[in-house]
């Protein structure tokens, strides 16, 4: 079996964290990325979205997933399943370190991801306190004025990879 474990960064100005709305494991976050068949090479047109709330019973034996799809290509059944418990919020530290920050751990069968889409609601926490919410980082940047620091912050440069985990 092999993880793949959704890693974040980002490019932080007076910013001290950044994660989903509710947390990494908030069970209304969608996760949006294409897929590559694992048989065929096949990449989705379009991104897959999974959440936390959403199973559905595999097709053969016990046990569900977040998402069952068939390979329009090639016909080949796939699954993807999200294991919680994993993910960290991106911290100040990690972004002036050029680090990622895991953010949510999957298990593809029959699929590979290609590419994740920053969208949904996030929350961030500026270096003097001030708490963000239902911030949209489609835009790929996020701008405003910390009035109780007295200072701008920003989050920009946003990038994404997605590391094998065995």
């Amino acid at each position: 079996m092999v993880n793949h474990m959704l890693m974040i960064t980002a490019d932080f100005d007076n910013i001290a964290s950044l994660q989903p709305q509710g947390g990494c494991d908030d069970p209304d976050f969608s996760y949006f990325f294409k897929i590559k068949c694992g048989r065929c090479g096949e990449v989705s047109q379009k991104e897959t979205c999974v959440t936390l709330n959403d199973t559905v019973p595999l097709l053969q034996g016990k046990g569900t997933a977040h998402l069952i799809q068939k390979c329009k290509f090639c016909g080949r059944d796939g699954t993807v399943t999200m294991i919680p418990g994993k993910g960290k919020p991106l911290t100040q530290e990690l972004s002036e370190g050029g680090k990622y920050a895991p953010l949510m751990l999957f298990d593809f069968r029959g699929y590979e991801p290609e590419g994740f889409v920053f969208s949904g609601a996030w929350t961030a926490e500026s270096i003097a306190g001030t708490k963000y919410e239902d911030i949209d980082l489609s835009g790929e940047d996020f701008n405003e004025y910390d009035e109780k620091g007295e200072c701008p912050v920003m989050i920009s440069n946003l990038r994404s990879k997605f590391e094998v985990v065995k």
